[in-house]
């Protein structure tokens, strides 16, 4: 049994997002045995995330699901529940709305993030559980993990890695695996 055991390959259960050198909105994501550059917020990281300041929160997140734009990407290799992209959804992120912080269907009057983008950011979008499961107002919404702006350009608090490291990860991410921001 103890053999079984060994042979079988052990799937990380944590995301570690450090920071990188010399710049606030740059991190490095390490994952198994292997590191990428990756993009978080303008305003780098925050103990105390509060809605537009920017900033990626310090915390330890679980994977809730994704989105994929399924017009533009092939169906990804992953136990991540994921869902394709129609292009009424959006994301809430007016605090003073009922579905703050909730995946919405437009039209929708408050304000919102539009899910199916022009930028392709979204076109993989892992869901991480901040101010979802334990909600708050103002403390923070649409904070994902999501593709890149060409150059790593800073995000508004998410976490961005490359497509082609996206791939390599979300191939070994499960609901429940901590991505961890130190």
């Amino acid at each position: 049994m103890e053999k079984a055991r060994q042979g079988r390959r052990q799937t990380p259960s944590t995301i570690l997002v450090r920071p990188a050198p010399r710049n606030q909105s740059r991190a490095l994501v390490q994952f198994g045995g292997f590191t990428v550059p990756a993009a978080i917020g303008r305003a780098g990281r925050s103990a105390s995330k509060r809605e537009g300041d920017g900033a990626t929160p310090i915390a330890a997140m679980s994977l809730l699901y994704g989105f994929v734009r399924g017009d533009k990407l092939q169906p990804l290799p992953t136990p991540l529940s994921m869902r394709r992209i129609a292009k009424e959804m959006s994301w809430c992120d007016q605090p003073e709305n009922p579905n703050y912080n909730r995946l919405v269907k437009r039209p929708i009057k408050a304000s919102h993030e539009e899910m199916m983008r022009g930028d392709g950011l979204y076109d993989i979008c892992l869901v991480l559980d901040w101010n979802i499961t334990s909600r708050r107002r103002n403390r923070g919404s649409a904070i994902f993990f999501h593709l890149i702006k060409p150059g790593y350009e800073p995000t508004a608090g998410c976490i961005a890695v490359s497509l082609e490291n996206m791939r390599r990860l979300v191939r070994y991410m499960r609901k429940g695996t901590i991505v961890r921001v130190l």
